[in-house]
């Protein structure tokens, strides 16, 4: 069912106007499929979902394209590994545009096997959960930046939902639970994480059983928006570091959860170079972690994480809705750059983060996500430890809280509600 329109939509058709063929990858259920089937109605579909599909395809790839000819839809393409020097062949016969639509629900394997025999020939998308804006029905489709010509813009299209707010949090973010608004949400979860398991990790993973697995996904669910520790999920799996390490690289292969890059220029030279971690949709990280209902959620000790989940995912979607790829302008800070002075009168360190830096045209501009409808000047501290990065200026810092309208704190801070990103 196609309910809602994606704000990747545009940038879908226009690239299928200039390219021979068109990739789009993003997790299980996020729509992609459905977004091509709208779009190109008159598009042959297949998937490699189906074994006997993927069967003849890997056992005879020519009879296959043969007996499937161009335009052609493939769902999770990347199955089949041998297909994709075989599209090589049938790009580079065709000077047509819009051939073959290609998706994929495990990003860096689908990655891998455009960029070895595809590269130049397909555009290449990622297409995540809806956003806030999806969800709320707003024409707006910018990346955030909180820069003043984007606050500008971004108030001629602004809309109130914060009354819904913990209800869309805990919902998660997947179509179908909003194109069926009947839909259970603890049978939608619960099917989605047994299908994933039979799908994707008994073919990636050699696990002992799917409780292993899952309590390993819980754990790290729990650790939403912390500091990546391996050797600590680990322990609490009972597994070795290895292995934890080989998961949590399956999780983010399948876009299930995204790893925040450290922001460590040489003029940060105590800035930590270890990773966070997010979940990628907060109803499946509430699921994991048993927060059942909107109002335990919101009361909950996990609040404030799964908060900061949730607005991370907003930011990295108005990119992702763009056709933009955020890994090289998005990052965090953690470290020990800031000094002040202990009671003798001496400079020590401090250790301080800043939750989000978004780095564009050589401005970084910080953000700190808080869980408070008060915010203050004192809550963006850290930022002026960005402030001694050669080649570098300080953008506009932002607070993304509960506020209900926008406040500036100091001439180069802001406060911010949700609606504006």
């Amino acid at each position: 069912m196609y309910s809602i329109k994606r704000h990747i939509e545009s940038v879908v058709e226009r690239r299928a106007k200039n390219s021979k063929a068109i990739a789009l990858t993003g997790p299980r259920q996020v729509g992609k499929s459905t977004l091509f089937k709208h779009l190109f109605k008159d598009v042959r579909q297949v998937t490699f979902d189906d074994d006997l599909l993927l069967q003849q395809a890997t056992e005879d790839v020519g009879l296959f394209m043969l007996n499937n000819p161009a335009p052609l839809m493939i769902d999770e393409v990347q199955k089949c590994v041998s297909i994709f020097s075989r599209l090589k062949i049938e790009l580079d016969k065709t000077d047509a545009r819009g051939v073959y639509f290609l998706t994929g629900s495990q990003k860096l394997q689908l990655i891998e096997g455009i960029s070895e025999s595809l590269a130049g020939r397909v555009s290449l998308l990622e297409m995540e959960g809806l956003s806030l804006r999806e969800i709320y029905g707003v024409d707006f489709n910018r990346r955030f930046v909180p820069n003043e010509e984007y606050l500008a813009s971004r108030e001629k299209k602004l809309k109130d939902y914060n009354g819904d707010l913990w209800k869309v949090i805990h919902r998660g973010s997947y179509p179908e639970l909003y194109a069926n608004p009947d839909k259970e949400w603890v049978d939608f979860y619960q099917s989605y994480v047994k299908t994933y398991l039979e799908r994707d990790v008994n073919k990636l993973v050699k696990a002992k059983n799917h409780m292993t697995f899952v309590k390993f996904m819980t754990l790290v669910a729990a650790r939403t928006g912390q500091i990546l520790n391996y050797a600590n999920i680990a322990s609490g799996v009972g597994v070795s570091e290895v292995t934890i390490k080989e998961w949590i690289s399956i999780l983010e292969k399948s876009g299930l959860v995204y790893v925040l890059k450290p922001y460590t220029p040489s003029a940060l030279n105590r800035a930590l170079k270890t990773p966070k971690l997010y979940f990628r949709d907060a109803g499946l990280c509430c699921y994991l972690t048993r927060w059942l209902t909107p109002e335990t959620l919101k009361n909950g000790a996990m609040s404030g994480a799964i908060f900061e989940t949730f607005v991370v995912n907003e930011i990295l979607k108005s990119y992702s809705n763009e056709g933009l790829d955020y890994d090289f302008g998005v990052f965090f800070y953690n470290g020990k750059d800031k000094k002040k002075k202990n009671k003798d009168g001496r400079e020590e360190e401090v250790e301080g983060e800043i939750d989000l830096i978004i780095e564009e045209n050589g401005t970084l501009y910080p953000i700190e996500i808080k869980l408070t409808t008060k915010p203050q000047a004192i809550m963006a501290s850290e930022f002026n430890v960005l402030d001694g990065i050669p080649e570098k200026k300080r953008g506009m810092g932002a607070i993304i809280c509960l506020t209900n309208r926008k406040l500036y704190l100091r001439e180069n801070l802001v406060a911010l509600p949700l609606n504006y990103i």
